[in-house]
């Protein structure tokens, strides 16, 4: 009887690349296919931005509107880019607690036993959250034009808008594998899920900073949220409070260089953390 051969794993650049974006893709489409036979995990992570929007634009918009002296209408089209960003934010919960759940149950030491790119592990987790992010934003910008907002420049912008939404996703996601990787479990993992809300809170999302106190402004303009928000306020030409900051003047510069120092800080802590797992 002859022996099993185990095939040979790819030697050269290109090959390699090709083996690990195949790999990539075959781990995130497992977890597309559990978020499509258990839909509430999406359902759950709409619901917040969907009663931020009914809370904040509709309960207290005229008194927002009235403290920043426009309209409660206009006041919506301000609010819905900040509660995109904070869409993406609030994915981190999500991705921790399942990174938690593969890392404590035993299914990344599987996944690292075959002969798969061991990059591709995590990375299939965070191409999974993309795409499902691009699913929220599509049925919460519907929901926005319901509300009034709608985006008033081109095509190039709106795209280039949607772009820094993805990519503070991206940064989010990191962290939350990076996060699921440590915690001792998935019911630690949602602790750490509350410490978003001050980080999205702080920041121009809801208000803008300048109604803020001096002591709570400046973190809030350099709060990586800040960055994202304003750059896509004035990417969909949304109403905007005056740059008054250095931060606020560069905002999509830092849209961009936040998330990507993020990403790159948090996919290295992962990957090694990974590595020593099971060591």
């Amino acid at each position: 009887m002859s022996t099993p051969t185990v095939a040979s794993l790819p030697t050269t650049g290109p090959a390699r690349l090709a083996w690990a974006l195949a790999d990539t893709w075959v781990v995130a489409r497992r977890h597309l296919l559990r978020l499509v036979r258990r839909p509430d995990e999406l359902l759950g992570t709409l619901l917040i931005p969907v009663m931020a929007v009914a809370m904040f634009g509709f309960v207290f918009g005229d008194a927002f509107g009235t403290a920043m002296s426009v309209p409660g209408d206009e006041y919506r089209e301000f609010l819905l880019p900040g509660l995109f960003a904070l869409t993406m934010a609030f994915g981190i919960g999500s991705t921790t607690v399942a990174t938690a759940a593969d890392a404590r149950g035993g299914v990344l030491d599987r996944m690292r036993t075959l002969p798969m790119s061991p990059t591709a592990v995590l990375a299939g987790r965070a191409l999974a959250d993309l795409l499902t992010a691009v699913v929220e934003l599509v049925v919460l910008m519907a929901l926005g034009l319901l509300f009034g907002w709608q985006g008033h420049a081109g095509a190039g912008a709106f795209l280039a808008a949607l772009g820094l939404l993805l990519l503070l996703r991206a940064a989010f996601s990191w962290i939350g594998i990076l996060l699921g990787l440590l915690v001792s479990g998935p019911e630690s993992a949602m602790k750490y899920f509350s410490l978003v809300f001050p980080l999205a809170m702080v920041a121009d999302t809801v208000v803008p900073t300048s109604l803020m106190p001096g002591w709570l402004a400046v973190p809030a303009e350099w709060n990586p949220l800040s960055a994202t928000v304003i750059a896509t306020r004035e990417l969909f030409g949304n109403p905007a409070d005056p740059a008054a900051s250095w931060p606020a003047e560069h905002a999509v510069a830092l849209a961009v260089a936040w998330p990507l120092a993020v990403t790159a800080v948090a996919t290295a802590l992962a990957l090694g953390r990974l590595r020593r797992l099971s060591r």
